[in-house]
């Protein structure tokens, strides 16, 4: 069974990095492998589109890299048929959107671990590629890879927030990442993300993974972010993602070209509205 970089980080207390992707091509995981800079690669499932073929060849891209592991953000229904499905495929960590009680986190603790006495959970042998198909399944090797497998949970909700330490003492949570945009929503705040209480229940959820032992990860776009959480004690970090990256440059790039040429708006009277665009 392949060794699980992200697994290896967090055991040995050691700071880890990762990126987004929402792209299935496997050639984009493998140029962040080709980059030698990163721990992992999170497939952001719960926004992209993908089928059960496109996951398998995510497996085989990280699979290039030794120094690399995966991990597929998963939207809260079907948990079980996805979180299986993504680590059969090779994806060896998951990231569970939208949990709210200790029920829904015991649901994603199962359907990572083994169906042992000892693991508890309901995640059965199959013949996948992370058994190499026929050669591994069901094996010592099987049940260890899952009991490595990093379960992470996205605290997005106010439920969530509110009930925290319950639901990191489930046994099993590795991870927690804070949602923002969720979360504000969740209190009747739309799109405030930097709001008071947003703020606060952020410091909060961080401040109480690290009180119980569970690592907290932020979210973030450029290193110079990065410190007001390390102050924190924060040591994991995901930053980027591959849509915003190429939307940026877009933007930044046309417009400066655009300038060069005398045209201001050139989304305007073309008959394609830009973004914000005619229509504003």
């Amino acid at each position: 069974m392949r060794h699980n970089r992200l697994r290896q980080l967090l055991d040995a207390d050691q700071p880890s990095l990762g990126t987004h992707l929402h792209s299935s091509w496997p050639s984009i995981t493998e140029l962040v492998g080709h980059s030698g800079m990163f721990d992992y690669v999170e497939f952001v499932a719960e926004y992209a589109p993908y089928d059960l073929y496109a996951l398998e060849n995510l497996g085989r891209a990280i699979d290039l890299f030794p120094h690399m592991s995966g991990m597929m953000k998963i939207e809260q229904e079907p948990r079980t048929f996805l979180t299986i499905r993504a680590i059969g495929s090779g994806i060896q960590n998951v990231l569970f959107a939208d949990p709210r009680t200790v029920e829904d986190v015991q649901e994603c603790v199962q359907a990572v671990r083994a169906e042992t006495p000892a693991a508890g959970g309901i995640h059965g042998v199959g013949m996948r590629r992370d058994v190499r198909f026929v050669l591994e399944g069901g094996s010592p090797a099987f049940v260890e890879a899952l009991d490595e497998s990093v379960v992470a949970l996205m605290i997005e909700k106010k439920s969530a927030v509110d009930d925290l330490e319950a639901l990191l003492s489930v046994p099993g949570v590795d991870m927690t990442q804070f949602g923002p945009a969720d979360f504000s929503n969740s209190i009747g705040r739309p799109g405030e993300w930097q709001h008071p209480e947003v703020v606060e229940a952020e410091k909060h959820v961080i401040e109480t993974s690290l009180k119980m032992g569970v690592a907290p990860r932020a979210e973030i776009n450029t290193p110079a972010q990065a410190e007001k959480y390390l102050e924190m004690g924060v040591k994991h970090f995901c930053v980027g993602t591959d849509v915003s990256v190429l939307f940026d440059w877009f933007r930044d790039t046309g417009g400066a070209f655009n300038k060069l040429l005398g045209r201001d708006d050139p989304g305007k009277g073309s008959g394609h509205g830009g973004y914000g665009g005619a229509g504003d």
